[in-house]
């Protein structure tokens, strides 16, 4: 449940800068939405992983 946490924090943490990217062109913001989106992808496989070790040990 930490990483659950952990990922919904940093998808609201990346949401001021994908705002100033989109809308406002700026390209330093769009890379720390792509550094974000990395750390992102990387908590969600984590995630996934324990879902499944959870899942699989309880069979």
């Amino acid at each position: 449940m930490e990483n659950y946490n952990k990922l919904k924090d940093l998808v609201a943490s990346i949401e001021g800068d994908a705002d100033k990217f989109f809308n406002n062109g700026n390209s330093a913001a769009g890379t720390r939405v792509r550094k974000g989106l990395q750390e992102i992808k990387t908590l969600a496989q984590e995630l996934r992983n324990e879902v499944t070790a959870k899942k699989n040990s309880e069979k």
